[in-house]
């Protein structure tokens, strides 16, 4: 091999980098060049706002697909800040959001709402986007600026008065990258509802102008968290509504909050739901695996002190008080570890301790308080498990 062979002619190396490689390769940051890629999109520019509302600077979360192929969200927070630089105003805060990966979004925090397991941020959509445009009301004035395929057409531009304060993110995927760019209003209302379900107090909305026969909504705030998310599952099934016990702690050993809501049904199967800073975990965790060990130890403990368990009967583990339950367990931590590059599940021993201590104590303490109610949890697990009684 010749020494000219070696010889790398940089007009002959394609280098591809940032905005370039996300475009050939999208799947690598949104998963899928299909409709669950698009959805991404909505989620990684949704994320933001809900994370700066929840930060208290506002209240309200609002998602629009628009008639002509667009989406559309918009927030009542304090607006993406401008840099200052010699005094003047730039874009560089609204521009490195647009086109930086995870600006914004990092680091992780109890308070930091993950809607994707990807955590581009808007940036995705920027790149991804045939045409994107942010509109940023603050400090009494009204900015905006335009993005085609990632590119910033011009520098932020000042339009006017503001009356209120907010960020408004509007783009329209980019069909060359996409194969649908029609979302699916179900599925988006399934996760704004979630989203709404596991962050009392926050107003998310979704909005579809698609219809020929008019704008379809719906709008979703939930005062009570994880109670009203296992009261919608309950509902699903049920005629007569169980009773939903529900409690939320901190443990500063797990450096986060968790909430736990729990109801015995019915029906024989288990429903247990579970999540870590608002994102699905699928596949359990450490988490999950606390909440059912904590569960079977409340129950057992209350069981044994009250008679309704004798010593030597077995004991009620996590298997026997799991047929009819439903269940939601959500942490928010500030450092949450996952097994595995999907986020499917997570990790951290001490969450698993800590959860199980928090569900112990609390539901512990709900079943000394209502002993009616408990003796009749703790009546219908064991003949349901005991084969003679069945």
């Amino acid at each position: 091999m010749t020494e000219g062979s070696n010889e790398h002619d940089a007009a002959r190396v394609t280098e591809v980098e940032g905005r370039e490689l996300m475009r050939k390769r999208p799947s690598m940051y949104v998963g899928s060049t299909g409709v669950r890629g698009l959805h991404q999109l909505v989620y990684e520019v949704a994320s933001r706002s809900v994370n700066e509302i929840l930060a208290g600077g506002g209240g309200c979360v609002d998602v629009t697909l628009t008639r002509d192929g667009g989406i559309r969200i918009a927030d009542d927070g304090p607006g993406i800040p401008f840099e200052l630089v010699d005094g003047a105003r730039t874009g560089d805060g609204l521009e490195a959001l647009l086109t930086r990966p995870d600006t914004g979004l990092r680091p992780d925090g109890r308070n930091t709402v993950r809607w994707s397991v990807y955590g581009m941020g808007p940036c995705a959509a920027t790149i991804m986007s045939s045409r994107l445009t942010a509109e940023v009301r603050r400090g009494g004035a009204r900015w905006v600026q335009e993005y085609a395929r990632g590119v910033a057409l011009a520098p932020p531009a000042a339009a006017g008065p503001a009356t209120d304060t907010g960020t408004t993110i509007a783009f329209w995927p980019d069909p060359d990258i996409f194969d649908t760019v029609d979302c699916s209003f179900a599925v988006l209302a399934r996760r704004v509802r979630e989203v709404a379900l596991l962050n009392r107090g926050l107003t998310l909305s979704l909005n579809d102008e698609r219809p020929a026969g008019g704008t379809r909504s719906v709008s979703f705030r939930y005062p009570d968290g994880a109670g009203d998310f296992v009261a919608l599952l309950d509902a699903e099934t049920e005629w007569g509504l169980p009773e939903v016990i529900a409690f939320e702690w901190e443990n500063e050993r797990m450096a986060g909050t968790a909430e736990a809501a729990l109801s015995w049904r019915r029906a024989r199967e288990e429903r247990v739901r579970s999540f870590a800073n608002s994102a699905p975990t699928p596949e359990g965790g450490t988490h999950e695996d606390g909440f059912r060990t904590g569960v079977a130890a409340a129950l057992t403990e209350h069981a044994l002190r009250h008679g309704l368990l004798k010593a030597d009967d077995p004991e009620l583990g996590a298997d026997r008080v799991g047929e009819g339950l439903t269940a939601v367990v959500s942490v928010r931590l500030d450092s949450p570890e996952y097994e595995g590059s999907t986020r499917g599940r997570l990790g951290g021993a001490t969450v698993s301790d800590s959860v199980e201590q928090g569900v112990r104590e609390h539901l512990g303490s709900w079943l000394d308080r209502h002993p009616e109610r408990a003796a009749a949890i703790i009546g219908r697990i064991t003949r349901d498990t005991d084969p003679d009684e069945r």
